[in-house]
C-alpha cells in the first residue's frame, strides 16, 4: 500500500472512532478494514453495562463486513488514543481467521500520521485452529 492509502484507511479508523459507545472506559476506538477489491468497512468499539457483552471495534468491523458477504482482507487500521493501539488477543484471533494475510496500521487518535504497521503473523505467531 501506497503512505497515502496507509493515511486513508487510518483516517477512516479515525472517523469510526466518533461512533464509538465507551461510556463506561471513555476509550474510543475505531478500526477500519479493506478488502482487496477497495471497499472500506467501519467499527467502534461498542461497551455494555454488562462488561462481557462489550465488543472491540476491530471485531465490530469483522462481523459487519463477513456478515454482509465481503473478504479478502488486505489491511486494517485500528485508532485510539494510546501510544500504540494494539488489538487485543481476541480481535487478533478473528483477524488470523478471516484476514491472516492483512497488513495490522495502528496509529494514536492525536498523532495520525505516525504509524506503526504489522502482520497478522507478527501479533499472533501461534493462534488457536480448530482441527477437524
Amino acid at each position: 500500500m501506497t503512505p497515502n492509502e496507509k493515511q486513508q484507511l487510518i483516517a477512516a479508523a479515525a472517523s469510526a472512532r466518533k461512533q464509538a459507545q465507551a461510556h463506561h472506559s471513555e476509550f474510543q476506538v475505531g478500526a477500519a478494514l479493506l478488502t482487496k477489491s477497495g471497499e472500506v468497512i467501519t467499527g467502534a468499539n461498542v461497551e455494555s453495562d454488562s462488561y462481557g457483552l462489550t465488543c472491540c471495534a476491530e471485531r465490530v468491523a469483522i462481523f459487519s463486513a463477513v456478515t454482509n458477504g465481503k473478504k479478502d482482507f488486505v489491511a486494517v487500521a485500528v485508532v485510539a488514543r494510546a501510544e500504540s493501539p494494539m488489538p487485543c488477543g481476541a480481535c487478533r484471533q478473528l483477524l488470523w481467521e478471516y484476514a491472516p494475510e492483512a497488513a495490522v496500521f495502528v496509529a494514536d487518535s492525536d498523532r495520525l500520521a505516525d504509524i506503526r504497521e504489522f502482520t497478522v503473523r507478527q501479533l499472533l505467531p501461534h493462534p488457536f485452529i480448530l482441527k477437524s
